[in-house]
This record gives structure tokens, sequence and C-alpha cells, in this order.
């Protein structure tokens, strides 16, 4: 299906859906600086054959979704420790997400989100429970500092400009996956390259992911108020992911209660192609704990 654009909680959102809209919801949250494209097309499929209406779109400040009018922070100072004014909370983006589920009218959904994806999914499922039917968390953590922290180096190559020009913004694209992606699959070069190229044209927003990560820092720690979630929770984590390391996911589940912890030994900060049969049974497993009817 073509993308479509939703007015939601104030701001434009760029969407698509896959599948049939009879079918159960699954609303997919992608990360920090990341686009609908980066649930690629292929998984979107896997997942609308097992029976869910497949939704992935972009955040604010990413993709062709509204750019915020507002200043970059100087996130340096929340990571030593120092307050500082986000223009927007992690709250905000859950809110989007609400929204656009709104404009299709949808009103409760089962939702996956990876990395910055899987804390707005988190949020999302502390602020309207009755609304998320189920939750995977997939590398992402609780905001607890110490159970999330990237290695400096890594934090080091994102927090630089992306290049203006194509081509060496593909080549950094291509160089930040082989840093933080997944060690123990074979890293496919030609698709990275393609999605590099995809994302370039899409619209790449160097401002917008400064501000996303903003949220991030701003929105603080969930622990306490994860334990109030009570919906049927997966929470997927690479072992050897630099970016989140697996303590967050292990924080996340040991957050949640009854939260099931799936650890991939290889995996990094990425979704390879080999752990996607392992992810979409994840995702069915968890919905059907919520609705044991609904999925096949």
């Amino acid at each position: 299906m073509a993308e479509e654009t939703a007015r939601a909680n104030g701001i434009e959102i760029v969407y698509e859906t896959i599948g049939d809209p009879s079918s159960p919801p699954l609303l997919l949250v992608m990360g920090l600086g990341m686009q609908l494209i980066h649930w690629d097309r292929e998984l979107c499929e896997q997942l609308a054959e097992r029976g869910f209406y497949v939704i992935r779109f972009d955040n604010r400040d990413s993709g062709r979704s509204t750019k915020i009018d507002a200043r970059v922070p100087d996130v340096r100072r929340a990571m030593i420790g120092l307050s500082f004014d986000a223009p927007y909370l992690l709250e905000d983006m859950a809110d989007d997400a609400f929204g656009l589920l709104d404009h299709l009218g949808i009103d409760a959904a089962h939702v996956m989100g990876a990395s910055m994806g899987g804390m707005i999914a988190q949020t999302m499922a502390i602020r309207r429970p009755e609304r998320v039917l189920s939750l995977t968390s997939i590398m992402s953590t609780t905001g607890e500092r110490r159970a999330g922290r990237p290695k400096l180096r890594v934090w080091g190559v994102l927090m630089r400009r992306a290049p203006a020009d194509k081509q060496a913004y593909v080549e950094r694209f291509v160089h930040i996956f082989r840093m933080i992606g997944s060690k123990g699959f074979p890293l496919d070069d030609d698709r990275i390259r393609e999605l590099a190229a995809a994302t370039y044209e899409r619209g790449h927003h160097t401002a917008g992911t400064g501000r996303q990560l903003a949220a991030i820092l701003a929105s603080g720690d969930r622990t306490s108020q994860l334990r109030s979630v009570k919906v049927p929770t997966t929470v997927i984590h690479g072992r050897d992911d630099p970016l989140v390391p697996f303590r967050g996911g292990r924080a996340t589940a040991r957050a949640i209660p009854d939260a099931r912890l799936i650890a991939i030994p290889g995996m990094g900060h990425d979704l390879p192609r080999e752990v996607w049969p392992q992810v979409v049974e994840a995702v069915v497993e968890t919905s059907r704990r919520a609705a044991p009817a609904g999925v096949a």
C-alpha cells in the first residue's frame, strides 16, 4: 500500500499499512533517527501473513513526518547529569502513535518497538494500557542511566553531523551499521547500502535526530512505572548489542511483571534477516497471551 499522511496530535504522520484491515492491528515503532522503511517490507509481510494488520510509520522529526520547529538541545548536559530543556518527551511521541491509531479508527493494537521505539512502546503501555493489547520491546531499555548506556566510542560516532553529500552519507550509514550491527550474523552490505540510499532520499534530518535523542534523555527512568504494566510483554535483546547493552533488555524484562525475555547470541543493535523467524514467532506468541483466538 502507498504511504499516507495522518493529521494526529497536532502534527502530520506519514504511515503505511500492510495486510488485511480486519486482522488484529500491529503497530511498529522505529528507533532514533530511523524511518518506517527500517521495518523491512519483507518482515512486515511475514507478520501480515501470520494474521496481523501491520502499521509502520515515521516518528515526528524523522522521514516524511513533521519536523518540529525547535532548536536542538545541548544533550551533552544530560550526558553528565545536568538538567536541560527538551522540545518534547517520549510521552509526546507515544501520543503521536495513539493519534495515528485514532486516525485509523483503531481502539487498541499490539505494539512492537525497536530501540527508541521500544521506549515509546513502553510509554504507550504505561500511559494507556487499555489501548495496548500486547507489547514487544526490542533492543531497548528502561531509561535508567546504568542499564543502557552505549560505549563512548559508539556515542562519538552517532553524535557527529551526517554528511550532506549522498555518497558520503551512505558510507557513514554503512560504517555505523558495521559498528552497532550483529557480529554473529553475515553482514548484507548491498542491503544496507540500498537502505542508506533510501533513507537519504526520503529525508534524513540530523536536527530531528538530535531532538529525538533529547527526548530520550529528558524522559528519565521508567522502571517504577513499568512495574504497573499488565499487558502481555516480550523483551528481545541481542547478547552482543554495543549500543544498548544487553543489561538494558534484562532490566526491562525484570521491571515488567511476567515479561518474557528472549536473549539472542550474536545479535547487535539491528534486526538481521536470520532473527526474523524468532521475532515473528515471539510477536505471535505474545499476542496469543492477550487474545488466544486472535492470530493464527
